[in-house]
């Protein structure tokens, strides 16, 4: 099955339309898709629902969906550092699911691993827990602690920012962009990565794999990026 694809646009072909549930790694802009994710706003779908740790910052990565009106809801953790969701939130024009960030990573592994929901303690007797299922369970020490019940994310599509991968889509992160990234591709139908690099199938140490290619449906390369985070400042060389 071949895997990689020449562009973004090419490889999100077939697999947008409106109202599609997204989950897209990253971690502020750490590991975001950027890619792909310009590909969905140049596509013009709307009525989106992206379930992702955060939504960018004003203008990049997420954030730039917002700016066009095409995410009707975001399930995130963090949501501070973006005026533009700010002001939709505020004024009633996004609908907001706030996540613990612990809690998000869980129902997006238990997704990908086929789990309905479970139970968890982060949460109760907050905001989060309204309008929830709560049940009470013994703890390890047998005490009754209540819990709350929270679902597994089943998306339509993942998208998906990584180092390297080969050509059967093995695929390794680089330190901390791997973030939310394995459990935001394991949950969805379909799996897009964009990758730094693209190497022979076998090349990579089957140890150092840290999402299997079974997971991924489509690659493509998004380099080169630019360190939007990253400014590099040298003090002025004095004259010899």
């Amino acid at each position: 099955m071949k895997k990689l694809y020449p562009t973004a646009a090419a490889a999100l072909e077939g697999l947008l339309r409106n109202d599609l549930l997204i989950a897209c790694g990253g971690f502020g802009l750490c590991g975001i898709p950027e890619r792909l994710l310009d590909a969905v706003r140049d596509s013009g779908v709307t009525g989106l629902t992206f379930a992702s740790n955060n939504a960018g910052i004003d203008n990049e990565g997420i954030g730039k969906l917002l700016r066009t009106r095409q995410v009707k809801k975001m399930i995130s953790s963090y949501v501070g550092e973006n005026k533009e969701f700010e002001r939709q939130y505020l004024s009633g024009e996004l609908e907001v699911e706030f996540c613990p960030q612990g809690t998000l990573a869980e129902r997006m592994r238990a997704g990908g691993a086929g789990i309905p929901g479970f139970y968890t303690k982060t949460g109760v007797g907050t905001l989060v827990a309204e309008g929830k299922e709560t049940k009470v369970f013994a703890d390890p020490a047998g005490i009754d602690q209540e819990y709350v019940l929270e679902r597994g994310i089943f998306a339509d599509l993942a998208l998906v920012k990584a180092w390297k991968a080969d050509e059967s889509g093995n695929v390794v992160f680089r330190k901390t962009a791997r973030n939310f990234n394995v459990p935001a591709a394991q949950c969805g139908k379909v799996c897009v990565v964009e990758v730094e690099e693209v190497v022979p199938t076998g090349s990579l140490d089957p140890e150092a794999i840290h999402l299997p290619g079974v997971y991924v449906q489509r690659v493509i390369i998004g380099a080169p990026y630019d360190k939007k985070i990253e400014f590099r400042t040298v003090r002025e060389r004095e004259a010899a």
